[in-house]
């Protein structure tokens, strides 16, 4: 029986992890930059121009948006710490998306090395 740590450490073996550095320049030439947070997490911020899909419905989505069915989409995926991500994009390539990458330290990474995340507007109802 396998742990869900086991699991992520499997996955990360198969999937192309990038540095915060190398996610700057991957997610400028990227076609879909997905946060496969909670939507809590994603709502509380996320990267600039990241589409949110939960880990759970990631497939969903991916499969029922006609412009995200070519299978050569650059495609960036995060998370808080990068195994969620690195799950998700064994998954994707598992349904035959062929350019995924990973940014190792999710956005916890991001932070930490000074990049900006986007924080919606809380609506005010006074």
């Amino acid at each position: 029986m396998k742990t869900a740590h086991d699991l992520v450490v499997e996955a990360k073996k198969s999937v192309e992890e990038i540095s915060v550095d190398q996610a700057v320049k991957a997610i400028q030439s990227c076609d879909v930059l997905i946060d496969v947070r909670e939507t809590e997490e994603y709502l509380a911020g996320h990267l600039p121009g990241a589409l949110h899909m939960s880990r759970g419905m990631l497939e969903f989505k991916m499969a029922g948006n006609p412009k995200l069915q070519s299978r050569d989409l650059n495609i960036v995926l995060y998370c808080k710490t990068s195994g969620r991500a690195a799950l998700c994009a064994q998954s994707l390539a598992q349904m035959g998306y062929s350019h995924i990458q990973s940014i190792a330290g999710g956005i916890d990474a991001w932070q930490a090395a000074g990049h900006d995340v986007f924080k919606p507007a809380q609506p005010s109802f006074e």
